[in-house]
């Protein structure tokens, strides 16, 4: 009898204790989703490429289907702040980004540094002119990576830690562009391997310099692989003629199932 009641009064601990880490887990919970969210960036953040684009953002093109806004849907943050901008390079994210950031933030994302490197460039010239071309644009691209790039990451960062001091922050990289060793239209395998590697490079970099900050990689490639152009379930836009701001962005699958399981795994 005595050894029956020992056993529910332990049993009774451990389930107020249970209780106790669950509501703490809870409350956690709550309390993270109580925090102001912004969304900085360049398109890819913004959602270039997956449709149903925002009137009001303009040439932005911020699209409710972009990572962000999708998250922000799912999480009910306190405060939802959307100024990623088709196009951004980190001096225009220093200049026009940052106002809403403020010491309630508790978590931003941001992708940015393919444009300073010149993608759009590099990709035009990988598509009109020769192989020797297209991987000397790229060896151009990689030096910038190399030498400047890391200079202009850390003056964002700095800037994004000073102005939202206590804010979880998650910097996206990009994914690798193309499937190797298939049968594909388009790029030879020589300029898709040359972009892939170039794509590694920068995400190696922008990595690095976001650890350095103390912020959070989140790297997409893994998330991309099997989707990539040339794998027959592309989440990237390949060459749009029609359309050719939104070539090589990722489309509304890629934003919802590379992007945001991403975002969402270390948010």
């Amino acid at each position: 009898m005595r050894r029956s009641r020992i056993v529910v009064f332990l049993g009774s601990l451990l389930l107020a204790a249970s209780t106790a880490l669950t509501g703490a887990a809870s409350a956690q919970a709550s309390e993270a989703a109580a925090t102001g969210y912004v969304a900085l960036g360049d398109s890819y953040s913004s959602g270039v490429g997956a449709g149903s684009y925002i009137s009001s953002s303009g040439d932005c093109k911020r699209s409710t289907r972009a990572y962000p806004y999708l998250w922000a849907a799912a999480n009910s943050p306190s405060s939802f702040n959307f100024t990623a901008c088709s196009g951004a390079r980190t001096d225009e994210v220093l200049a026009s980004q940052l106002a809403p950031l403020n010491t309630s933030t508790g978590l931003v994302s941001i992708s940015v540094g393919g444009n300073d490197a010149g993608f759009a460039d590099v990709m035009t010239t990988c598509v009109l002119q020769s192989d020797s071309a297209c991987v000397s644009r790229i060896n151009t691209a990689r030096a910038y990576v190399d030498t400047t790039l890391p200079g202009k990451l850390d003056n964002v960062y700095s800037a994004i830690r000073s102005k939202a001091p206590s804010a979880h922050v998650v910097v996206l990289g990009y994914p690798r562009f193309y499937k190797l060793g298939q049968s594909c239209l388009g790029l030879s395998e020589t300029k898709r391997k040359a972009i892939n590697d170039a794509s590694d490079h920068l995400n190696t970099a922008i990595e690095k310099r976001a650890l350095n900050h103390g912020f959070t990689f989140g790297d997409v490639r893994s998330t991309f692989t099997g989707h990539e152009i040339c794998s027959g379930a592309s989440w990237l836009h390949s060459v749009n003629w029609l359309n050719i701001g939104e070539s090589y962005h990722p489309t509304a699958n890629g934003q919802s199932g590379g992007y945001l399981p991403v975002l969402s795994n270390v948010a």
